[in-house]
């Protein structure tokens, strides 16, 4: 099982700017649309189901057919769980150049819910509600077109 390599949002946002990264936002689509990194596309791992969150069976095909295997990708959730999950499986699933945005958008938690870390919002870093192309359902429209 590889490592995933965990990274602060002020990394994420300088490997997007100097090496070409792009920012995969694994959360909802609806906290994607509330307020995202700006030019951060959005696969979520987790979905609304019949009991509550479930794992979005399309996440891998999603990634697998927008997006070559030697992709640079920062995934980036709400507080660096889910993203933690998503990171792991795409680098199992072949993608060999994935990092994790550990403080997500909201910031890591401790036990009691505490703000351990702050996350990309509260860091002040660039933040934008739409991402032409960027959405999930843009995202899917590419996938059965390719």
């Amino acid at each position: 099982m590889q490592s995933v390599t965990r990274i602060s949002p002020e990394e994420a946002k300088k490997l997007m700017d100097d090496e070409g990264y792009t920012y995969v936002d694994v959360r909802t689509e609806a906290e994607y649309a509330a307020g995202h990194p700006a030019r951060a596309h959005n696969v979520p791992v987790m979905v609304a189901g019949g009991r509550g969150m479930e794992p979005n069976a399309d996440f891998m095909n999603v990634m697998s057919a927008v997006y070559p295997k030697d992709a640079k990708i920062v995934v980036g959730c709400k507080s660096g769980n889910r993203s933690m999950r998503a990171a792991q499986m795409l680098l199992e699933g072949g993608f060999t150049s994935v990092v994790e945005q550990r403080a997500g958008w909201d910031g890591s938690r401790n036990a009691f819910g505490a703000v351990t870390e702050q996350g990309w919002s509260a860091k002040g870093l660039p933040t934008e509600t739409e991402t032409p192309g960027g959405s999930y359902a843009d995202l899917k429209r590419r996938t059965a077109a390719g």
